[in-house]
């Protein structure tokens, strides 16, 4: 017995039997049953979808000498019994990718003048005409606008944009949709059934999937892996046979970056690599399962995800673990590995680099990273909720106190590094860098945390940096007294923040020193009017910035232009340089010693 492939076996004989056209099908149908029938149809979508098998099952049917009441032919008629055999000369087809030129078309134009032996119509099927030539296109357009009256014209296309306007506008168009995952399926098990074949649904999503939306391309495939697993179709089998990338690498992948798990994904990606798949392919398949994640978050775009109902509940599962700005954050990451993944030179090490990126999202920042100055304090407030709740584990304390001893190794670090600058209390008679204290050891079983007075509650009771200064004010309800250290210290940690466009104004703010007159009054001398109009612009947003870091909401900032005698002459390298000597006695015996008497 002759094997036929799927997709010619259990090609669609009637409309009932499209899969997932139901809207043109209808249309279609309707049209039939009232008589009112077009001269040029133009079906157009992508392939596989059914427009070829729409285009013989229309001329089928209205060509049928006794069509039913539903608008299907009857299979008894002498018309559809020539057509089920292959013998109708009612019915014209044309592959117009061969045969795309003007002598072709021509022939094909005088088919027309003849009039049909049995049926009502000649139907010409021109599939793939948007290969026609430029000039059979010319030579076909006469006859499409006004055709004989026992003419109907049909073309098939994958891409309608390369037709012309005038061919666009001389036919009925149907726009043929993609097959849906679930449409896939659901044929994929009418057909196994009928084969007494066995199958997973999961092996079969797979196909779906691979697919693409065609169901030609779905029958392919299927009869493949049919072939491959000798009547039981298993999900391991599938993704053998057509290498296709498990799902389970995916959902493992985001598991492990929802873990800051580093060393597993690497492993995994380096199993991914060895079994012959590529990095772009690992890239674009993980942003894809991320896109499905991010849908599957919300009741509303559930629907969205095309994949089988077991495969949604894994995604619905996932969906509940995963923040939304971790979604969004591991998407733009993606795609930006994806933009440059052609242009590197190092492929590997880019898709590397862009996992170890994600994996870090939800890593909880740690001190000297120098990403968040409150790095510290979420660490701690996070081993503190955990101690609460009794989920404390050895790990979490060696966590917490490995972190508490960098953050001590680092300032110490730079207070050794302050002492052996030299100190210049000449120039400054205010200290404008004070050195911060160092944090002590930390002690879990402590109730703040810390011992010797350094507590987490003193730690945490500083105000989140991201929120606005402006909006900041409003939650401060302290009157909180604060030195003149303190107040030069959020002076020039102020001026250290204020944007590019400021820089000028920030370094001349940075050389004046703010004094308390009536606390908590706060008065900012300014030397020059220029410099007294730049200020007062920003003065507010200087005020409510001080009153925020100093945690008094009764500051206000006073501008003053200084006096003629407190403006004091800026010094030269070289008058500077003596004014040190004089005051530094060890500089002085240096010279000497050297022999230097004099500088110039």
């Amino acid at each position: 017995m002759e094997y036929i492939v799927s997709a010619r076996k259990y090609r669609p004989l009637t409309f009932d039997s499209v899969v997932g056209q139901s809207a043109l099908t209808s249309t279609l149908k309707n049209s039939v049953k009232t008589g009112k029938l077009a001269h040029a149809y133009l079906f157009c979508g992508p392939r596989g979808v059914g427009k070829t098998t729409c285009a013989r099952i229309f001329s089928k049917v209205i060509n049928c000498m006794n069509p039913t009441a539903e608008g299907d032919a009857c299979e008894e008629c002498e018309s559809c019994k020539a057509f089920n055999e292959q013998r109708s000369f009612n019915v014209f087809e044309l592959d117009a990718a061969s045969n795309n030129g003007v002598e072709q078309i021509k022939t094909l134009m005088e088919q027309t003048r003849i009039p049909p032996q049995i049926g009502k119509y000649k139907v010409f099927i021109i599939d793939e005409v948007h290969m026609l030539s430029t000039a059979a296109f010319n030579a076909f357009l006469k006859t499409l606008e006004e055709p004989p009256a026992n003419v109907i014209f049909i073309l098939a296309t994958t891409e309608k944009h390369k037709l012309l306007p005038t061919i666009i506008s001389r036919c009925q168009i149907y726009d043929f949709e993609r097959m849906t995952v679930p449409n896939i399926i659901n044929h994929l098990k009418m057909v196994a059934d009928k084969e007494g074949i066995k199958y997973e649904e999961e092996a079969l999503n797979v196909i779906a999937e691979k697919a693409d939306g065609g169901m030609r391309d779905a029958l392919s495939v299927f009869d493949q892996v049919a072939s491959f697993c000798q009547g039981d179709i298993t999900y391991e089998k599938v993704i053998q046979d057509l290498n296709v990338l498990d799902a389970e690498t995916y959902f493992q992948i985001i598991d492990l970056s929802l873990q800051n798990n580093v060393y597993d994904i690497m492993l995994l990606v380096n199993q991914t690599l060895a079994k012959g798949f590529d990095g772009g392919q690992l890239v674009n398949g993980l942003a894809a399962h991320l896109r499905n994640v991010m849908m599957a978050k919300d009741e509303r775009t559930v629907d969205m995800l095309q994949v089988s109902a077991q495969m949604k509940e894994r995604f619905k599962q996932q969906a509940q673990k995963c923040s939304a700005p971790f979604l969004y954050r591991a998407l733009r990451i993606l795609n930006n590995c994806d933009v440059n993944y052609r242009a590197s030179s190092n492929k590997r090490l880019l898709v590397e680099l862009t996992l170890i990126e994600v994996a870090q999202i939800t890593q909880p920042e740690v001190p000297g990273s120098g990403r968040k100055p409150y790095a510290l304090k979420t660490l701690f407030k996070l081993f503190t909720n955990r101690k609460q709740s009794g989920q404390v584990s050895p790990a979490d304390v060696k966590q917490v106190s490995v972190a508490a001893e960098k953050a001590k190794q680092t300032t110490e670090t730079k207070q050794v590094k302050e002492t052996a600058k030299p100190v210049e209390t000449a120039a400054r008679p205010v200290e404008t860098n004070p050195k911060p204290q160092s944090p002590k050891a930390f002690n879990p079983t402590s109730p703040g945390g810390f011992s010797g007075g350094f507590s987490l509650k003193k730690l945490m009771s500083k105000t989140n940096t991201t929120v606005t200064e402006e909006k900041a004010e409003e939650t401060v309800d302290e009157n909180k007294s604060f030195t003149s250290d303190q107040l030069l210290f959020e002076w020039m940690a102020m001026c250290n923040r204020m944007p590019k466009e400021k820089v000028g104004l920030a370094m001349r703010l940075k050389n004046i020193i703010p004094t308390i007159t009536t606390f908590p009054e706060i008065e900012v001398c300014l030397s020059n009017q220029m410099l007294y109009e730049e200020t007062a612009v920003i003065r507010t947003r200087i005020q409510s910035t001080l009153r925020v870091k100093l945690q008094n909401k009764n500051i206000s900032v006073v501008l003053r232009l200084a006096e003629k005698e407190e403006i004091k002459p800026l010094q030269t390298p070289l008058q500077r340089f003596n004014e040190l000597k004089e005051k530094n006695d060890a500089l002085r015996e240096l010279f000497e010693g050297l022999g230097i008497t004099t500088v110039s």
